[in-house]
């Protein structure tokens, strides 16, 4: 069965796939290896996952203007996840995004949905996000 969400868009793009559903904020500067696509914070409860491909559910970035940097090179190298959904708008992601889309030709969805929805999303497997913001899950 499959459920819809229609969240606000932040960065405007499609895209399809895994779920990838993080506890906690990430620092993406320092906690993340951009040339790897992998979290290696250690103290991360999600520390050694790779976030290539994946539609990476997260709560906000955590740390500093270091963080859109990274995201568009992770997206450069290929590394990177194939969209975010976000439960508070993130400057950093979007600016990261925005450049890689600029710079790259690299063009993936920024949605922002509420803290309780997010919560949604940590079983979900597989989902698709539309240019509007509509969220199909199931």
């Amino acid at each position: 069965m499959t459920s819809t969400l229609t969240a606000e868009v932040l960065v405007e793009g499609c895209a399809s796939g895994e779920v990838l559903f993080l506890e906690e904020a990430l620092s993406f500067w320092g906690g993340f290896d951009p040339q790897l696509g992998e979290i290696i914070d250690v103290h991360h409860p999600q520390a050694g996952k790779k976030v290539k491909g994946q539609i990476l559910v997260i709560p906000a970035s955590r740390g500093s203007a270091g963080t859109p940097a990274c995201i568009a090179e992770t997206l450069r190298n290929g590394t990177g996840p194939a969209a975010f959904i976000l439960a508070t708008a993130d400057v950093n992601i979007c600016v990261g995004v925005s450049v890689a889309n600029r710079l790259y030709d690299l063009n993936i969805p920024v949605v922002k949905i509420n803290k309780e929805d997010l919560l949604r999303y940590s079983n979900l497997k597989l989902i698709h996000i539309h240019d509007n913001g509509l969220i199909e899950m199931g």
